[in-house]
């Protein structure tokens, strides 16, 4: 990857990470949410004040990284002579799998700003008894798909790119914080997901909102490592 690509894909990576945790400006304006109960989307729902906001820096963090994603992988090929496209990651297909997984993230994460909740079903007990009644918009479910959605090609990504920078050189910032990060997200998510289940099963909320927060804000810190990783090691032929 030359060093131009590079320092554009960490850039467009850096600004998507700063995006994607403009959630966190709960605590400094009144949202009426309790962070650690409720879903990080609900801040975005259609019918709360700042909806509107959280919609569009989450839609503003999609394309961000999309567009992130969307370099670094054409960074992997390059011209031979002659015109010919050869690429510069065929031996390591971790790159160019985890930059496709990030590329969905981004889309993924640019449908659910989209795709907002009605409600917030955490905090509002006639939003939650209409969902299960199935009385509430398809956004719901529409949402819901495309959430888990955006989580896994986050979660590949973290996976697959950790591993290529491991490859690549151990050294590199990706590459000694990655394998943590990448632990810690995985628990995050197992916590959201144990939470969500007990939820849904009216077992309480299980600090859901803590648990989602954290996942969130692990795969914002890992994109900001990406992008450091990136800025660092941009040199012609490297990756």
């Amino acid at each position: 990857m030359s060093r131009s690509v590079a320092r554009t894909a960490a850039a467009l990576l850096a600004l998507g990470a700063l995006a994607y945790t403009a959630w966190v400006l709960e605590v400094l304006v009144r949202t009426g949410l309790d962070p650690v109960r409720t879903y990080v989307s609900e801040l975005a729902a259609a019918d709360q004040p700042l909806g509107g906001l959280f919609r569009a820096t989450d839609l503003t963090a999609g394309l961000l990284v999309l567009a992130g994603a969307l370099t670094g992988l054409a960074g992997t090929w390059r011209r031979r002579p002659g015109g010919r496209t050869s690429r510069t990651t065929g031996r390591d297909p971790w790159a160019v799998g985890g930059w496709i997984a990030l590329a969905v993230f981004g889309a993924a994460t640019v449908a659910d700003s989209r795709l907002p909740l009605s409600c917030a079903p955490t905090v509002d007990p006639v939003c939650a008894a209409r969902e299960t009644a199935g009385l509430v918009p398809a956004t719901h479910a529409a949402h819901a798909v495309s959430s888990s959605l955006a989580m896994t090609g986050a979660l590949a990504a973290l996976v697959a790119l950790t591993v290529a920078a491991r490859r690549h050189d151990r050294r590199g910032p990706l590459a000694r914080t990655g394998p943590a990060l990448v632990a810690l997200e995985f628990a995050a998510t197992a916590w959201t997901l144990a939470a969500v289940a007990a939820f849904e099963a009216g077992r309480g909320v299980w600090a859901l909102g803590a648990g989602q927060r954290l996942q969130v804000l692990l795969v914002a810190a890992w994109l900001a490592v990406l992008a450091y990783s990136l800025a660092t090691d941009g040199r012609e032929g490297r990756r």
